[in-house]
């Protein structure tokens, strides 16, 4: 085993990813994986996330899904308390789940998709991420440290450009997004700079343009106009997004914390 392999990999560690069967979820959990670590898969549909836990583990890696509503105080303390019986202690959270706004989108956006997006972006992470402190202290003792990644977006530290969206004829991205986003993005410092001093380091991932699913083919216009906005002059492939997360993961980055590092192509280098 090489060095780079011990300061990258992640053997023996457990990780935690919200919204893990998502877009960008399923990348995060199989760059985890395939770095060696225990991915517990969580989301709120339990069939995605269990069809793809049985799948890891069917590919040699170690994996199990949780399903439960992040909104729901009680089930998040339920989930916390699974692994506390069964791990002992949590190395890694990943907080990848995010609202899916309400309609309508611009404008005429409704007062609740603002407390609906909080709920999600904002409040579920704080409750998971300092409802886990002692395990994450137990992973400190254990390892000598503990990692937070939470994933925010460039849409929380620059603002959509309207003619994108109208141009292409696609719905704008909604103000509470990139709102909640950018408190996620502070949430990020807070918490690193009071839970420094057990080890624990809270830093974020900023994705910029990772078209989904079918919107390539759906909507080429669009999907161009987002390229143009980007410094590499295309988007993302969610790939591209694990090896920032195996990077805060691991021991590679054990002196970086309170950071924000954007996977956009350039977009907010602007």
């Amino acid at each position: 085993m090489s060095d780079l392999d011990n300061i990258f990999g992640l053997k023996g560690r457990i990780a935690l990813v919200t919204g893990g069967a998502g877009w960008l979820g399923l990348p995060i959990v199989y760059g985890l994986c395939e770095a060696g670590a225990h991915v517990i898969v969580v989301g709120r549909n339990e069939k995605p996330i269990s069809n793809l836990a049985e799948l890891l583990t069917s590919q040699k890696f170690s994996a199990e899904s949780f399903a439960l509503d992040l909104v729901n105080p009680e089930e998040t303390h339920s989930l916390i308390a699974y692994i506390e019986k069964t791990h002992g202690s949590l190395d890694i959270i990943v907080n990848n789940a995010s609202s899916n706004p309400l309609r309508p989108k611009g404008l005429d956006a409704i007062d609740a998709s603002f407390t609906h997006a909080a709920d999600i972006n904002l409040t579920a992470v704080w409750r998971l991420t300092t409802g886990s402190i002692r395990l994450m202290q137990n992973a400190v003792s254990r390892n000598g440290d503990a990692s937070v990644i939470n994933i925010t977006s460039m849409y929380g530290k620059v603002s959509p450009d309207p003619k994108v969206y109208v141009d292409s004829n696609e719905p704008p991205n909604p103000a509470c997004y990139g709102a909640t986003k950018a408190g996620l993005i502070q949430l990020t410092r807070w918490l690193a700079t009071n839970l420094g001093p057990m080890r624990i380091r809270v830093n974020s991932i900023s994705p910029g343009p990772f078209p989904q699913g079918d919107t390539p083919a759906r909507a080429p216009t669009f999907v161009k106009s987002l390229a143009n906005k980007t410094a590499l002059g295309r988007t993302g492939e969610r790939a591209e997004i694990k090896g920032s997360v195996v990077f805060l993961a691991s021991k590679a980055s054990t002196f970086i914390t309170g950071a924000d590092i954007p996977i956009d192509g350039g977009w907010t280098a602007y």
